[in-house]
């Protein structure tokens, strides 16, 4: 391998730009090509300046178009992510509800068996009362 291969310091540069640098750079570029044209056209003053007019108001036209564009844009993504909240909060607000209605049956489930429980004790508690007066031995004999 040469020098001249390693020192070859070969680079990729990427630029992320939103859709306001791209405005500003079509601007620039129409505000050059016509400060090009000016000094190249051969037309009288008059003509220049009509021509100069009826550009700035092209310009003018597609800039509006443009920022209409991106208004729209914005008023739909604005509204997509509005759909998109409401649908979660949507759901959020069943699954709570669903959350809700499953902790009261648990609740009520746990209440019902464990009054069932206490009766059972109650029952066996009562039982054995009555069985053990009956299994004692008389000591009277």
């Amino acid at each position: 391998m040469t020098d001249d291969m390693r020192n070859d310091d070969r680079r990729i540069v990427i630029e992320k730009s939103g859709v306001g640098a791209g405005i500003l750079a079509f601007l620039a570029g129409l505000a050059v090509g016509a400060g090009a044209a000016l000094l190249y056209a051969p037309k009288s003053g008059a003509e220049t300046r009509h021509d100069i007019a009826e550009r700035g108001r092209r310009v003018r036209e597609r800039a509006q178009e443009m920022a209409g564009d991106l208004r729209d844009r914005a008023e739909s993504g604005v509204d997509s992510a509005r759909e998109v909240v409401g649908r979660g909060r949507r759901k959020v607000t069943r699954a709570v509800a669903t959350g809700r209605q499953a902790a009261g049956q648990a609740r009520e489930d746990l209440e019902r068996r464990l009054g069932a429980a206490k009766s059972a004790y109650r029952a066996g508690i009562a039982s054995k009362g009555d069985n053990s007066s009956n299994d004692e031995p008389d000591h009277d004999e």
